[in-house]
């Protein structure tokens, strides 16, 4: 998501940019995919809100629970909602995360796994800086705990030359020994921390670059990052700007502090915007942003599955045209796409 002028600082002299090198043109795209009616909406009784974006979802005792941010006349906040099938996403109830122990305030970007070796859920976001909630109880969105950070404050490679700092989007995925801390900064940098998995969630080292572009465009915000199941290889898919609105773009990977080298099959690495998405109704959506893929599992190693179609929840922008928004006003929706067809990551499936 678009952030304020802390969130657009530079963010200079850091490593030079060694492993974001754009791939050859290709005739098309890799992926193909389709897109569903908007499912998750703003409640019809909350007219204080414009906007739900940024979601995080699991499945788990054969229900699916999403978080997201709300965008309102109150600011950034977040949400849950869960329901057992996608039909019945539209009409199922949310509950504000502000009436939990989150509490009020700005609270965004959730991301939400189940730490196996604590038995503990835990709900990652941003309140400026990255902090976490945990609970046993995934089902009672009142039961997480108050928010915690993972750092006592902002290391000094994410500071501007103000001494703000331009960290965003946080995102957590642990291996068999350590969990690794990704985010952006809206400036065309992809960052990567580390701590042992039994130190978690403390212990996180300075971040280090991990990837970066030339134009803040190509590399600009929502990385999320996954485990292939039945492979050696991790999938990072992080949003970018074009001229036909946001997009993803894909890399892989053998390890998750390895090298990221862009997914091969389509100008740009595309995953998945504008240029290969179908609507099986209206097209509501100028482009694909903020979002998450459907997991195989629960756990902090975010595994998914190449050998069953790949679907991704999506924040979609639902305008009216010729209607002008502010930031905050705008009417973005929650949708789900579907690959069709082969592409890179199924083809990785050994079955």
């Amino acid at each position: 998501m678009g952030r304020s002028a802390l969130w657009l600082a530079l963010c200079t002299a850091l490593v030079p940019a060694a492993h974001a090198a754009e791939p050859a043109a290709n005739p098309g795209p890799a992926f193909a995919w389709e897109s569903s009616e908007p499912l998750i909406k703003p409640p019809a009784d909350a007219a204080n809100l414009f906007g739900v974006k940024d979601p995080s979802v699991v499945f788990h005792d054969n229900r699916y629970h999403v978080f997201f941010t709300t965008a309102g006349t109150g600011g950034w906040g977040m949400a849950h909602t869960s329901f057992a099938d996608w039909k019945d996403a539209p009409q199922a109830p949310v509950f504000m995360l502000d009436k939990s122990p989150i509490g009020p305030g700005y609270r965004a970007a959730p991301q939400v796994f189940y730490f196996a070796p604590q038995k503990l859920w835990y709900l990652i976001y941003q309140g400026g800086d990255p902090m976490y909630s945990t609970t046993r109880d995934l089902a009672d969105p009142r039961s997480w705990t108050a928010p915690k950070p993972f750092y006592a404050a902002p290391p000094d490679v994410v500071k501007d030359d103000k001494g703000q700092a331009a960290w965003l989007d946080f995102w957590i995925i642990c291996d068999d020994r350590k969990c690794h801390l990704f985010f952006t900064n809206d400036n065309g940098s992809f960052f990567r921390a580390e701590t042992a998995i039994e130190r978690f969630p403390q212990g996180f080292s300075t971040p280090v670059l991990a990837m970066k572009t030339e134009r803040r465009e190509d590399l600009f915000e929502a990385s999320n990052t996954y485990k292939i199941a039945g492979t050696g290889q991790y999938l990072t898919l992080i949003e970018a700007m074009g001229p036909t609105g946001r997009y993803f773009r894909a890399w892989l990977a053998d390890r998750l502090d390895g090298d990221w080298r862009p997914i091969p099959g389509s100008p740009m690495n595309l995953f998945a915007g504008a240029e290969n998405l179908k609507f099986k109704g209206r097209v509501w959506s100028e482009g694909v942003s903020h979002g998450e893929m459907i997991r195989a599992g629960v756990d902090q190693t975010l595994a998914i599955d190449p050998c069953k179609p790949l679907r991704f929840l999506y924040q979609g922008l639902d305008m009216t045209p010729g209607k002008k928004y502010e930031y905050i006003e705008l009417p973005y929706r929650l949708g789900l796409i579907t690959a069709v067809g082969r592409n890179p990551v199924s083809d990785l499936c050994k079955r």
